[in-house]
């Protein structure tokens, strides 16, 4: 239905974007609520105008051109979508920024997506405070406040009470083209820093989708409480609500606790999760009542297979709608028969729309197995492959924002004949003999933990710039009922200098997002290399954070300490059971 849809668009030669819908609603259902945020509630009308008037400030102060690319630094709050809504009326390209990532990170995203201007949530001015001496100065910087005391940071929401609420013209916004690109969101991808994954009019009408794919309809009410610059929130949520002119109740942050008081508050029908977030839900103390909801949707990805079955004991009858999908990818699996475990299922049509393939990969090598013709094997079925997926019009890769040799790794060409290209997905998975297919693991330096893909480079980086580390070996290690891998560092030390755990902490604390920071600390006299000079993880991985067989020194991030203690038996032992919080 989706395909045939686009197609319609193709041959008419018009194209109707995610904002073109909304702007539609907002003329046919003015008073219908869009987004309820901690008790308000904003019309489909409100964002409307509150979003024009964010246009009109830019139309008249910013001196931008369409096509120009503006970054947003805010948490979630309907001011996100109101300036988000405002830049794509003026035919701005909007990079959505990671509010966890800090400093020198944060300083590699922005002049990876080059944006004109920055504008920062009041919330975030301390993140701010950090990056502004060394930000690029012909990047105008604007708050989301009415006065500053920063220099040269302009203020944005008293511009916006003094401008109209009428629309800005609509070729500033008109597509031409369902390829050109409009947002730019940041994968932690397998390698290194955060990458600008260029996001198009195509791709949002396809994340748009996802709600109405999966059966939700315009009466229903939707609960985001996963980070709008995730595309999970942005397009699959927001997106989605526009696809079917529903109502969506926006929360500033995840609580496992008030989840459910929320859902029965507002009578939610539909709840957006990443796998980490049921399991929160499903280790909170059990009430009464817990199945008295309207919830019947729940639509997401990485649930385990444990959790799943707890979470529909627990809370009810609701159709859990898993989904496979990456952020810049051209390829996504739905499982609409709930089977458990499962990221949907293909058959014969479903590989004519999207043609992927599972092949042999080499774990110690780190890349897909060739032939002795030098082609890529296919895996048989119930074998964990690597999925690639075919790169063609149809199905194009737009690659990530400046950086062309990140784009070039993320493709693999000559795999089953001469001249064919691939997408890399970085993700293994498996494909059982009734044709469902099962995420088993991600390939290379990226690890997930807290639903955050975390990049084991990113986190040596930091680790290595104290003074008195030589090597930083960084992997993810298995934790008893935990989703993810919690990581753990590996550190040589400099000759004759000593691990100062304070300065490590301190470092850590600093320079990462709270999910990127190792639990685990080992001190090694020796690093294990690969016959490529990569540093050696497998072993590591295998033997873990056990204080009884690992006989080099352990240490153990203790949140509620906030330092690095020394990883003893006991400790070890409380971790296990799950009295202490990771």
């Amino acid at each position: 239905m989706y395909g045939l849809k686009v197609e319609i668009y193709r041959l008419q030669g018009k194209i109707v974007t995610v904002l073109d819908k909304f702007v539609k609603l907002a003329e046919e259902q003015p008073h219908k609520p869009f987004l309820i945020y901690e008790g308000k509630v904003h019309t489909y009308q409100d964002v409307d105008r509150r979003s024009n008037r964010v246009a009109q400030v830019f139309l008249h102060h910013g001196a931008l051109k369409k096509g120009d690319t503006v970054a947003l630094l805010m948490g979630n709050e309907p001011d996100f979508i109101h300036v988000w809504f405002g830049l794509a009326k003026l035919g701005c390209v909007v990079a959505f920024l990671n509010f966890n990532v800090r400093s020198r990170s944060l300083l590699h995203c922005l002049s990876s997506c080059e944006p004109k201007i920055l504008i920062v949530g009041a919330d975030l001015l301390g993140t701010l405070e950090e990056i502004l001496p060394n930000l690029q100065k012909d990047i105008s910087v604007w708050i989301m406040t009415k006065d500053s005391t920063f220099p040269s940071v302009h203020t944005l929401l008293d511009k916006m009470e003094a401008v109209s609420e009428d629309p800005v013209p609509v070729n500033r916004r008109s597509a031409n083209n369902l390829k050109s690109s409009v947002l730019y969101i940041f994968t932690s991808g397998t390698t290194g820093l955060p990458k600008a994954a260029v996001i198009s009019h195509m791709q949002v009408l396809k994340g748009a989708a996802g709600l109405w794919a999966f059966g939700a309809t315009a009466e229903d009410i939707i609960y985001i409480t996963l980070p709008l610059y995730h595309s999970a929130a942005s397009l699959l949520g927001i997106g989605g609500c526009i696809e079917l002119g529903a109502t969506c109740v926006l929360r500033k942050k995840f609580s496992a606790s008030q989840f459910w008081n929320d859902c029965k508050k507002y009578n939610v029908t539909v709840i957006q999760y990443i796998g980490e977030l049921c399991r929160y839900l499903c280790s909170q103390p059990v009430k009464d009542g817990e199945k008295n909801h309207k919830v019947r949707l729940a639509v997401g990805n990485g649930v385990r297979n444990d959790v799943w079955r707890e979470f529909l004991d627990r809370f009810g009858a609701i159709k859990i709608c898993e989904f496979y999908g990456a952020t810049e990818g051209n390829i996504c699996f739905m499982n609409h028969t709930g089977k458990i475990g499962s990221v949907g299922r293909t058959n014969y049509f479903y590989k004519l729309f999207f043609p992927f393939d599972l092949i042999k990969y080499d774990f110690q090598k780190d890349e897909p197995i060739r032939n002795k013709h030098g082609w890529c094997e296919k895996v048989n079925k119930g074998e964990a492959g690597l999925l690639i997926s075919k790169v063609n019009a149809k199905n194009p890769f737009f690659g990530y924002a400046g950086s062309k040799r990140h784009t070039e790794k993320k493709l693999l060409s000559e795999v089953f004949k001469k001249g064919d290209l691939y997408f890399n997905t970085g993700d293994l998975m498996v494909q059982d003999h009734e044709n469902f297919l099962y995420f088993w693991d991600r390939i290379g330096d990226t690890f997930r933990w807290k639903g955050e893909n975390v990049a084991t480079t990113e986190v040596s980086d930091v680790i290595v710039m104290l003074d008195f580390i030589q090597e930083a070996n960084v992997y993810g290690v298995s934790v008893p009922d935990h989703e993810g891998k919690a990581g753990m560092a590996s550190l040589i030390l400099k000759q004759n200098k000593s691990l100062d755990l304070e300065q490590m902490y301190k470092q850590v604390v600093t320079y990462l997002p709270s999910y990127a920071r190792p639990l685990f600390l080992r001190v090694q006299k020796t690093m294990e290399m690969t016959g490529t000079f990569k540093q050696q993880k497998f072993r590591l991985v295998d033997e873990g954070f056990n204080p009884s067989t690992v006989t080099d020194p352990l240490y153990f991030l203790d949140n509620s300490k906030q330092a690095y203690v020394l990883l003893t038996k006991e400790v070890h032992e409380r971790i296990l059971s799950g009295q202490m919080k990771l």
